[in-house]
């Protein structure tokens, strides 16, 4: 859980639920069944949302959780996931209203969209200047967006509808990135701030590791 401390001045990253995490290795060599960090994601996400039901739950994820089964248990679960995209990402319109009479199976997609990078490139992309406090622990960072609604799908899969958020920095400090999110209402600016908030989960992983003596955080 991001807490923001107002005695600390910053956010904390506050433990609240940890499960082991065993390697494939690990299970493999005592018969066990393996369990991927996607499926534990999954279970203890919902289970927060079991526990928390009027809760606004903001699951905020490294790019490992860029999974399309993933983000629509989280969609269904009435859960509002927050990670990164790749630029070549497959982005589609939503399918378009199905006329009464229509034969065949419904349309999952509608047109192809550009890529993020196509949009990076592209001279007429209209960007929304934002200042984002506590830039991976750092000062504020003046950063440049642009954003969109779509809907990601690949290889056959889930039809996720999505926000994506494409951002760069106007004095080239970082490479341009993009994040997308699993409820299209919410405010650009804001996703990139939840986003900026997941440092401090590795700050608590250092700290643990230095003070405490934890030899990993695989859990």
């Amino acid at each position: 859980m991001l807490a923001p401390i107002p005695w600390a001045g910053r956010v904390w990253a506050l433990p609240v639920l940890t499960a082991l995490a065993p390697s494939e290795r690990f299970c493999q060599e005592r018969g066990r069944r393996h369990k991927t960090l996607l499926d534990w994601g999954r279970q203890m996400a919902l289970q927060a949302r079991r526990w928390l039901p009027e809760r606004d739950l903001i699951l905020v994820t490294d790019s490992g959780f860029s999974a399309l089964l993933f983000l629509d248990a989280m969609r269904r679960g009435g859960i509002t996931a927050i990670t990164r995209l790749r630029l070549d990402a497959a982005l589609y319109e939503p399918a378009p209203m199905r006329l009464p009479g229509t034969l065949g199976r419904p349309r999952r997609k509608g047109a192809r969209l550009p890529t993020l990078a196509e949009v990076l490139a592209a001279t007429s992309t209209h960007w929304q200047t934002v200042r984002v406090p506590g830039w991976y622990g750092a000062a504020e960072r003046t950063i440049e967006i642009t954003s969109a609604t779509a809907v990601w799908q690949h290889g056959g899969l889930l039809v996720v509808p999505i926000r994506w958020v494409l951002i760069r920095d106007p004095l080239n400090r970082f490479a341009p990135q993009a994040l997308l999110c699993t409820d299209p209402t919410r405010d650009p600016a804001q996703i990139v701030r939840w986003f900026v908030r997941r440092w401090q989960v590795e700050v608590t992983f250092q700290e643990a590791r230095s003070h405490l003596g934890i030899e990993t955080q695989r859990q």
